[in-house]
């Protein structure tokens, strides 16, 4: 089953929970700046690395002590609240929860362990399939992204929005090679391919940001990895949606996507109709 359907609201249909989704953005807050300066003890140290998923995934001791923060801190606050995250064995009984924490303790193992900056800690609280609240800290870059369903994204405090389309059309993507060469010919030649940013979620927080148009996303991207930027993204004034512009439903028994495509809603509908060499999942 895919993980998105057809036209999905950003809020839940029917309520108004502002001031909740106020609060659990400041506990998610605080416990992700805690998080984040657990792992940063361990950045350029050389933590112990295990690998898993047959050998594909790294997982090191900072993302364990970073989750040991995160789930001590969240579910003591919220033990309504399921949990989700990559580095806590999956209870299904958060399908059961209305609100779920959405977690990944380290954002970018692979940039971290290389002693790259650009690794963030992800927290989201996802209500009824969509997120509310979200918090993305790069604790090695000093940079905090913050946003609600109901307000708007900030950066360290200050607002954010997506890139506008520039007068020479040219559109800054972040991708993989082998994702820019199912571009459509004609818009091919007017696309920036940006260097590789392991941190998914950092990525799309650059387009939140404006520093780049756009992102295309390999299938099989988590939960985890999405829920909080795809917020962040939202309340900047873009949308992370698949191939045929369907948003993403969190807290599914799957938790995997297919090929997403990320970018201004200026920008998205024109690239989405420029990439059907790619494949749909």
């Amino acid at each position: 089953m895919p993980a998105s359907e057809g036209s999905v609201s950003r809020t839940p249909s029917g309520e108004d929970r502002t001031a909740d989704w106020d609060a659990d953005l400041r506990l998610i807050s605080e416990a992700a700046r805690e998080a984040g300066q657990v792992a940063l003890s361990h950045f350029g140290q050389s933590p112990e690395v295990w690998w898993k998923n047959e050998g594909m995934s790294p997982v090191s001791a900072a993302d364990y002590a970073a989750n040991r923060v995160l789930e001590g801190i969240l579910r003591q606050a919220r033990p309504a609240y399921g949990w989700l995250s990559e580095e806590t064995d999956d209870d299904p009984d958060r399908l059961a929860r209305d609100t779920v924490f959405v977690v990944d303790p380290i954002d970018g193992t692979r940039a971290f362990l290389a002693g790259k900056k650009t690794w963030c800690v992800s927290v989201a609280v996802v209500h009824k399939g969509v997120p509310v609240a979200g918090v993305l800290v790069a604790p090695a870059l000093d940079e905090e992204f913050t946003a609600t369903a109901a307000g708007k994204a900030h950066l360290n405090g200050v607002k954010i929005a997506v890139s506008t389309p520039g007068p020479d059309g040219r559109l800054r993507i972040a991708s993989a090679q082998d994702m820019v060469a199912g571009i459509d010919r004609n818009l091919r030649p007017r696309v920036e391919r940006v260097d590789h940013i392991p941190s998914l979620a950092y990525r799309l927080a650059l387009v939140a940001d404006g520093r780049i148009d756009g992102t295309l996303v390999k299938p099989r991207s988590h939960d985890w990895d999405l829920a909080a930027a795809d917020l962040i993204l939202s309340r900047a004034g873009g949308a992370l949606t698949d191939l045929e512009g369907r948003r993403l439903v969190y807290n599914r028994a799957d938790v995997t996507h297919p090929v997403l495509c990320a970018a201004s809603v200026d920008i998205l509908p024109g690239l989405l109709k420029n990439l059907t060499q790619l494949p749909r999942s």
